[in-house]
């Protein structure tokens, strides 16, 4: 079942951005920071829970850091109607960070992690080792050129016109 895309407005962009920029903050402070009220903040977050605009709290953990500091990119061809195979079996590669179905010349494509080349080759090994995968090309990440991010993104939404907070107003404009 796929969802309608939420209609994000001036505010539920405001609150975003602080909830983005201050990652602690509770409901007081981001009412603080949007000068709204706690309700209105609280309500909003709420919604856009429900929407799947906010689809987690989870901390972002930089791998790097945590010692995993060889990644690469690998993409997969897989056999005939086996997405699903391979979702699971990909799944059990602690190695595998992320994985998404793609067009183009391969199926997959997928970022790994590890922390060594040794690490690296014996999780492309276990990859090659699974019954869905037909052939694999990996690229290794020498650094980071963009972060992951989304406020780029979302900031070049039209808002869905003006909020009915009333006493929110674009702090860019004061």
């Amino acid at each position: 079942m796929s969802r309608m895309p939420a209609k994000l407005d001036e505010l539920d962009l405001a609150i975003l951005t602080a909830m983005h920029e201050y990652q602690k903050a509770g409901i007081l402070e981001l009412s603080r920071r949007t000068r709204v009220a706690r309700a209105t903040v609280q309500s909003r977050i709420g919604r856009m829970e429900e929407s799947g605009v906010i689809a987690s709290y989870d901390p972002q953990i930089d791998v790097t850091a945590a010692g995993f500091d060889v990644q690469a990119f690998v993409t997969l061809e897989i056999a005939q109607g086996a997405l699903d195979a391979v979702a699971a079996e990909l799944d059990a590669i602690p190695g595998v960070l992320e994985a998404y179905a793609t067009t183009g010349s391969g199926d997959v494509l997928c970022r790994i992690g590890a922390d060594s080349h040794a690490g690296l080759q014996a999780v492309l090994l276990s990859i090659d080792r699974t019954s869905s995968v037909v052939r694999s090309h990996s690229v290794i990440v020498l650094s980071t050129v963009v972060a992951h991010r989304t406020l780029p993104l979302l900031r070049t939404l039209t808002p869905t016109g003006t909020t009915k907070a009333p006493a929110y107003r674009d702090n860019s404009e004061r």
